[in-house]
């Protein structure tokens, strides 16, 4: 009775929204499976409101939990499927950047979590290791979607093994081909031939290239600095038929570079790497062939989360239990790729962070400050000193995104009390070896759709 009573008081924070009431119906359960029922939730996507009649009063909602002025839906479920608390589980919201997860699982089915994004360079004409000189052009191809200043470096510092410091023709870059986040193939060469030259070079690469060649041990990189100077200019097209590959390049994991995207919460690796697996079209029906998801549980416009998408708590939770058997099968588990609060950066480490819930919680946030009025969700699992764990949807809109966190955290402080307060997951950090220039953050920040830290 206590677990029902505590987290009834604490789905009390559905209120008005745009002067309407919400209609929503919350069902919560104690070990002994006793049910409290309350009435005020969500209008569906047209904004048309649904009057559902109370079963039994909800408890007033005590003075220090501040009102919710938007639309809540909430699913907490054990990991054996027993039911904590749910509210309005078949109405649809924006995810907002949790639609990430759902990218995240497919793409793990497809291409499984060892799989590693190649660049190739191919080389237009005659190398003469004795001056050193390229005479023709260098061809870039590839997709990879966490191509970054350091990775660039190495391509340059393997050129120079090679013999090739100077190239007298042009760039050429696959049309696919990305650097630094930025979707303009030309810009992403453009980038690309400023970093291979080290009087060209930006402090931003240089410094990208020192960091992490610290951060893996590899000293004997650091003993020289590569350089490779293109005289040409930089052209987007398909390498030609007279053209030999010349080397190489391998991304990091696929897990770990999920590992990056989530904590980061990275709309362009996102959208990256659901082109991948077909875009969101494909994704949406991968969700509905495999985990039986309804056409009318989910709509989804884009793989990153920006934008309109559509799902419901219910179809989320799925989302959420089918990505975890999916690293299960691989000896993998959710921290494998989703922020640990309180000790990942990212947009979980300013969450959760005091001696008791530090490491409690592993989830995925998502925010969207202006489309449909704000949008703001927390999916992922927490643990109890009980020892259970229990897997977590809560989606928020038309509303104060910064209250719907604090809200969102106040229901996932509930349950943990309720079952005997927060307990740390097994987790040892690892500091991320890619690092994301600010570049995608500040694009989406004016366009007032970003994950804020605070």
């Amino acid at each position: 009775m206590k677990i029902g009573i505590a987290l009834a008081i604490m789905l009390q924070g559905v209120a008005l929204a745009f002067g309407q009431q919400s209609s929503a119906t919350t069902v919560l359960q104690s070990d002994a499976k006793q049910r409290v029922e309350q009435a005020q939730g969500p209008a569906d996507n047209s904004g048309t409101s649904r009057s559902i009649s109370p079963v039994t009063p909800a408890p007033a909602q005590p003075s220090y939990l501040t009102s919710i002025h938007g639309l809540q839906g909430v699913l907490a479920e054990t990991l054996d499927g027993s039911t904590v608390a749910a509210q309005s589980v078949d109405e649809k919201f924006n995810p907002a950047s949790a639609v990430k997860l759902a990218t995240a699982l497919v793409a793990l089915q497809n291409l499984g979590p060892e799989h590693r994004f190649v660049t190739s360079l191919w080389v237009g004409g005659k190398i003469d290791k004795t001056t050193g000189t390229l005479t023709g052009d260098l061809i870039v191809t590839g997709r990879d979607p966490s191509l970054h200043y350091e990775h660039a470096i190495m391509l340059g510092r393997q050129l120079n093994q090679l013999g090739i410091r100077t190239i007298t023709g042009n760039l050429i870059v696959g049309p696919g081909f990305t650097m630094n986040f930025d979707w303009s193939a030309k810009h992403s060469g453009q980038q690309f031939l400023e970093t291979l030259d080290a009087a060209r070079r930006s402090a931003s690469a240089t410094r990208a290239w020192l960091d992490e060649r610290t951060l893996v041990g590899d000293k004997e990189s650091l003993s020289s600095v590569p350089s490779v100077t293109i005289t040409g200019e930089v052209q987007v097209g398909s390498a030609p038929p007279e053209a030999v590959p010349l080397l190489t390049h391998k991304s990091s994991k696929l897990v770990d570079v999920l590992k990056v995207l989530l904590c980061y919460s990275n709309n362009f690796m996102a959208e990256r790497i659901g082109e991948n697996v077909g875009g969101p079209q494909a994704v949406s029906a991968t969700l509905a062939d495999k985990l039986k998801i309804n056409a009318d549980e989910i709509a989804l416009s884009s793989t990153s989360g920006l934008g309109i998408n559509r799902v419901t708590p219910r179809a989320m939770m799925k989302i959420l239990r089918a990505l975890s058997d999916e690293l299960w099968k691989h000896n993998l588990s959710l921290s494998d790729i989703l922020p640990v609060a309180g000790i990942d950066p990212g947009t979980l480490e300013d969450r959760y962070t005091d001696a008791l819930t530090r490491g409690s919680v592993i989830a995925k946030t998502g925010t969207l400050v202006r489309t449909d009025g704000g949008a703001s969700s927390l999916v992922g699992e927490m643990k109890t000193k009980s020892g259970r764990v229990v897997l977590f949807v809560i989606l928020n809109q038309h509303g104060n995104v910064l209250r719907f966190r604090h809200n969102q955290d106040g229901i996932v402080s509930a349950i943990q009390n309720a079952l005997g307060g927060p307990a740390p997951f097994s987790y040892r950090p690892v500091r991320l070896a890619m690092r994301l220039v600010d570049s995608d953050y500040e694009t989406a920040r004016a366009r007032g759709e970003y994950e804020p830290k605070n």
